[in-house]
């Protein structure tokens, strides 16, 4: 996988906006239609959120698995999008797009922050819900990347280590859940009483060993180097707790950015479509959680059927005559045998 570029300029047939699994797999049905491509996105990675926030925990809305842990969904699709050489996908990942504009004499030009710029005859924006920015502590800043955390990258660094969860969504108890056969301790710290984690979660919480804080706050962080220790209040009550990793799960504030000035026709911080992915400029196509349309379903695997419709959509446009349909797989399997 080529993340590194250091060229001022490139041309593609079509350029993903967002190396999630939609824009992924809008980079493996490109290849599959012949057409060059490339994926953009600010994460290091591949993966988008799911990479970047929850890649220990279970999918179950997929098809063709029961349930299946979001690093190895993203780990199958960079596989899948690796086959179809010698049309795979060259990869810009830790690089921000911050403008489109329209090519000459046709197509788009996209601006990345570094002035580098990818020419494309056609556009997916597969941003996900937009960009990220964590909700935060300010007793937590200082030990950002010494102990404190927005997510779980992998489980097994926290063998043996007393873990803090600050927070009472879905995220917060799914990490404790996950930490407590690998962590010596885990301590759930909620400001509330009530979570609003799913029930059935919260009460395997309480029935897994877990210290649960309710109605309390970490209220500042200590450590040489490192964080070793927090302190908790709870009501009049102030404790201090051995911690040598905190897992801030306060949840994210996502943001457009640069693309809410690029001329396309918004409804609710979300990009409109028609029926065929297209947005109101002429080659530019949305997929995903980015995208709206009466009657979207926000599923993963409805995501995956966008990618498809905008890519095979393109395919059309930028070579007239071609078919709508893609040949099937099957035959293609063929072909490359023989």
């Amino acid at each position: 996988m080529e993340t590194t570029w250091s060229g001022a300029e490139t041309s593609v047939d079509v350029a993903v906006v967002g190396a999630g699994p939609a824009g992924l797999y809008a980079a493996y049905c490109a290849g599959f239609r012949g057409l060059s491509s490339v994926i953009v996105d600010c994460l290091p990675e591949p993966g988008g959120q799911i990479a970047a926030l929850y890649p220990e925990k279970k999918i179950h809305d997929v098809a063709g698995h029961v349930a299946v842990r979001g690093r190895e969904l993203v780990d199958n699709l960079v596989e899948q999008v690796a086959q179809v050489t010698p049309f795979a996908p060259r990869y810009l990942l830790g690089r921000t797009v911050v403008s489109l504009a329209p090519g000459e004499p046709a197509g788009w030009v996209i601006g990345l922050e570094d002035g580098a710029r990818v020419r494309a005859g056609a556009v997916v924006i597969a941003a996900g819900l937009g960009r990220p920015v964590p909700r935060t502590l300010p007793c937590l800043e200082p030990y950002l990347g010494r102990g404190v955390a927005y997510h779980v990258p992998r489980l097994e660094e926290h063998r043996g280590r007393d873990v803090v969860v600050v927070g009472g969504g879905d995220s917060a108890v799914d990490w404790a859940l996950a930490l407590v056969p690998i962590a010596r301790s885990v301590t759930v710290v909620h400001r509330r009483s009530a979570f609003r984690a799913h029930e059935h979660s919260v009460r395997q919480l309480y029935t897994t060993g877990v210290r649960v804080l309710t109605d309390a706050q970490v209220t500042a962080c200590h450590g040489a180097d490192r964080l070793e220790e927090v302190r908790v209040r709870a009501g009049e009550e102030e404790r201090t707790l051995p911690a040598q990793a905190l897992v801030a799960a306060l949840g994210f504030i996502t943001q457009l950015g640069p693309i809410a000035d690029w001329g396309l026709r918004l409804a609710n911080r979300q990009i409109a479509v028609d029926r065929a992915m297209r947005t109101n400029l002429p080659g530019v196509y949305a997929v995903g959680d980015i995208c709206c349309y009466e009657g979207r379903v926000p599923l993963l695997s409805v995501g995956f059927g966008e990618a498809a419709t905008a890519v095979n959509h393109a395919a059309v446009e930028l070579r007239p005559g071609a078919r709508l349909a893609p040949e099937h797989s099957t035959d293609r399997e063929a072909a490359l045998l023989s």
